[in-house]
């Protein structure tokens, strides 16, 4: 009865650990940008290179 229980217990946790673990593939992938551009964090866009 304890190992049922046990079991039961485990195979309904799985699936909600698995969950908080998040998705950050989309976190990994490269930005990449034209010639005179770099990629803006914050804006997730290119932006132009300004020299001074």
């Amino acid at each position: 009865m304890l190992k049922t229980t046990l079991a039961a217990l485990t195979l309904t946790l799985l699936p909600g650990l698995a969950l908080a673990q998040g998705c950050s593939h989309a976190k990994t992938t490269a930005m990449s940008c034209a010639d005179g551009t770099l990629p803006d964090a914050e804006t997730g866009t290119c932006v132009p290179v300004t020299t001074s």
